[in-house]
């Protein structure tokens, strides 16, 4: 397949913005999913990593795509390829989402490429995402979204190395309920994550795949525990990707002043890479 990268890249510089109240219910339902607590009345700081849940466009349903997302062309570039997900993300906290305040996001396209992998033609969509509490600015994500061909057209090479422990351990299971309330609770209709059938048939895949915005909110979530403080600056990077199938686990050792984490099925390769600083 071509890629009209020309008319694509014509999409550099869109914006796009919207906003939400951070209410309550919201952070009380987002820690019920994730089995955690915290101070939920107004005023309080939000739960980290909750910014995923607000501000997500509300697309009619009868103009959703047949892999759940919003049809292409739109804020996004139409991009032909038929698979996508998120590659990984840069995100830098300056301050805090309080329970009860206004926020607001600004979403920009800054870059459209296109390169050969062992999959085929890939296109990277690169995004910067600036939210702000109340006008006050609280955290800026660069996201890089990445488009492949359809299933099967990988090419072949060697098996990646299972995954190391790390220091400390958490095993998950990604249950059915999980998957479908993080879905829910971001409006994320993407099928990969809740409709089985698809997610074998239509994309190729052995089973219902754990969003990388989960594990990556586990992933901070964990260093948070660990260190007792609130990170400053996190990196995630998708590896290979953690199905429903079978218990993961989260690992983390101190690396420097920081801390390094991933996530991992049992003897599988690391799925889900982090750096966090504080």
């Amino acid at each position: 397949m071509q890629l009209d990268l020309d008319h694509l890249r014509g999409w550099i510089g869109r914006e796009e913005s919207a906003s939400e109240l951070m209410t309550p219910v919201l952070a009380q339902r987002f820690n019920a999913m994730l089995d955690r607590e915290g101070d939920t009345a107004p005023g309080a700081d939000a739960p980290r990593m909750v910014h995923y849940c607000l501000c997500q466009p509300a697309a009619p349903t009868a103009e959703l795509g047949e892999d759940g997302h919003p049809s292409r062309g739109g804020f996004l570039p139409p991009v032909p390829l038929p698979r996508r997900m998120r590659a990984g993300s840069t995100m830098e906290f300056t301050g805090e989402i309080r329970i009860g305040e206004t926020v607001s996001r600004v979403s920009r396209i800054l870059d459209v490429s296109a390169k050969e992998g062992r999959s085929g033609l890939l296109c990277f969509v690169t995004l910067e995402d600036s939210y702000a509490s109340d006008g006050r600015p609280v955290l800026t994500e660069r996201t890089d979204i990445v488009y492949r061909g359809p299933a099967g057209e990988e090419k072949a090479k060697a098996a990646p190395p299972p995954a190391p422990a790390g220091a400390h351990v958490r095993t998950v299971t990604p249950t059915p309920p999980l998957l479908f309330r993080y879905s829910a609770v971001t409006f994320i209709g993407h099928r990969i994550h809740y409709d089985l059938p698809y997610a074998r048939e239509v994309e190729g895949y052995p089973g219902l795949i754990v969003h990388g915005p989960l594990q990556g909110t586990m992933l901070v979530h964990m260093a948070q525990d660990l260190r007792g403080a609130l990170p400053a600056r996190v990196t995630v990077r998708a590896m290979s990707p953690i199905f429903d199938t079978a218990d993961f686990t989260l690992n983390a050792t101190d690396d420097g002043e920081g801390m390094k984490l991933w996530t991992a099925s049992a003897n599988g390769p690391v799925g889900m890479e982090a750096r966090v600083q504080w």
